[in-house]
């Protein structure tokens, strides 16, 4: 059987969704209309993605469970593909409105799991809401599906009119052959590990190492536990998210000036809003727990994910913009040089050869708020112009999905010269998310304004 099964990490994404706690990432673009002529059509738009589709199998796919739970579900191909029931028609132009009604709805599991929402806007923009599921693409590649459907130039690349012939979808008897296969390879690739270091003193050099990056991993991870916040509490599906935006060269300034990383200026001015948050509800300020994504994929890896997972505290407590900044970046350098990312990645591949019950215990206690009380990504984005039938991308807010029991994540992407920042929250915390858009922006504005002071 040729289907792809779910790696560990993308059923652990699949294991920890809950009714209120839907796992697709997305983002909320708007395009400028073409210059010199009219903005295309809706049916023109569906008609350019359903071409640019066999650049991209996996989104002609759903998913198929294996009987009895006996290994995670595979990619089959949907014969019931339809490109209507993904590319949707927005009712109204309120474009704030939409994408909250858009990401506060489940994506269906009998079908390919991803949707574009198009919207024609009062002022003459298009607004695209995309969402896909978490164990379909990490926030990365949910970036990768929107260059996929664009042009680096105003006219488009038209793409392939062939017509599509899905595959058979596997009988239940080859899914449970399969499945037995698949665990046979794994207990083997796992008896086989301690031989394979005997056989090479290199690797066996190489142990001492891998288990410090480990236990530094799981250190890290466990202690200390996140505090008590208004961040994490009982959950609804309702979503709301805020936004804004800002040049990228804002950020540069900062980090060239005070040496340190783009990624380090996106988290110190995070702890930065999140200290004015703690201020304005009257609590005293204290450090909060982050979860960071950081990107391990490997260089020949398409589809999936590759992520490893960070857990930083953010000095919210720390009163000058600069020392938030530096400890921050120290922080961050050091778990870096002392291979957390990588330990984190061998704890992940280790829970892969788990039976899979354990693995969805485990993916739960990652994603529980007594380890973190929110995820902050920096995800990158297209450094050239992107167009869309000839509508240029004007910003896009990515959207960093909510595990159960967060309240709000944080997501910054860069559209060519443009920071954009997406606050995602539980409805009951818009008010919220709305003074850490704000409180984001203010962070980096004195943060550049030390720096060009210098």
């Amino acid at each position: 059987m040729s289907a792809a099964r779910l790696s560990a990490l993308d059923a652990a994404f699949l294991a920890i969704e809950s009714d209120d706690a839907p796992m697709h990432v997305g983002w909320a673009a708007l395009f400028l209309p073409p210059a010199g002529g009219p903005a295309p059509s809706f049916e023109q738009i569906r008609a350019h993605i359903e071409r640019r589709l066999p650049r991209a199998p996996r989104y002609r796919q759903k998913l198929a469970a294996v009987p009895l739970g006996l290994d995670d579900p595979v990619w089959v191909d949907d014969a019931r593909f339809d490109i209507a029931r993904h590319v949707r028609r927005a009712a109204h132009g309120d474009f704030g409105r939409l994408v909250d009604e858009v990401m506060s709805t489940p994506l269906q599991h009998d079908r390919a799991l991803w949707e574009l929402w198009i919207a024609a806007l009062d002022d003459g923009r298009i607004g695209v809401v995309g969402k896909a599921h978490h164990c379909l693409v990490d926030g990365l590649a949910a970036v990768e599906l929107m260059a996929l459907l664009l042009d680096v130039t105003p006219e488009p690349d038209c793409g392939s009119d062939d017509p599509w012939r899905p595959r058979s979808v596997p009988s239940a008897a080859a899914l449970v052959g399969d499945a037995f296969e698949h665990q046979a390879a794994k207990a083997l690739a796992l008896a086989s590990v301690p031989l394979n270091w005997m056989r090479d003193p290199r690797t066996m050099l190489e142990v001492p190492k891998l288990a410090w990056r480990v236990a530094q991993a799981v250190v890290h991870t466990a202690q200390p536990l996140a505090p008590p916040s208004r961040l994490n509490g009982a959950m609804t599906s309702m979503r709301h998210l805020a936004w804004h935006s800002r040049p990228m060269e804002d950020l540069r300034v900062i980090k060239r000036h005070f040496g340190t990383t783009v990624n380090d200026v996106l988290l110190s001015a995070s702890a930065g809003a999140l200290r004015s948050l703690q201020s304005e509800n009257s609590e005293s300020p204290h450090a909060v727990k982050a979860m960071v994504p950081v990107s391990v994929q490997a260089p020949d890896a398409q589809w999936g994910n590759r992520i490893a997972f960070l857990f930083l505290e953010l000095p919210c407590e720390e009163a000058d913009p600069v020392w938030r900044l530096r400890e921050v970046h120290v922080a961050m350098r050091e778990r870096k040089r002392e291979g957390e990312p990588e330990g984190a990645d061998t704890v992940l591949s280790a829970l892969s050869y788990a039976p899979r019950g354990m693995r969805r215990v485990a993916s739960k206690l990652l994603a529980s708020p007594r380890l973190s009380n929110l995820t902050i990504s920096n995800i990158p984005g297209p450094n050239v112009p992107l167009y869309l039938l000839g509508c240029e991308v004007q910003r896009a807010y990515p959207i960093v999905p909510l595990t159960d029991g967060h309240g709000i994540s944080i997501g910054m992407t860069t559209i060519h010269e443009r920071a954009c920042f997406g606050i995602y929250a539980q409805a009951e915390l818009a008010e919220d998310a709305d003074r850490i858009a704000r409180g984001i922006d203010t962070a980096i504005d004195e943060l550049l304004a030390l720096a060009q002071a210098a």
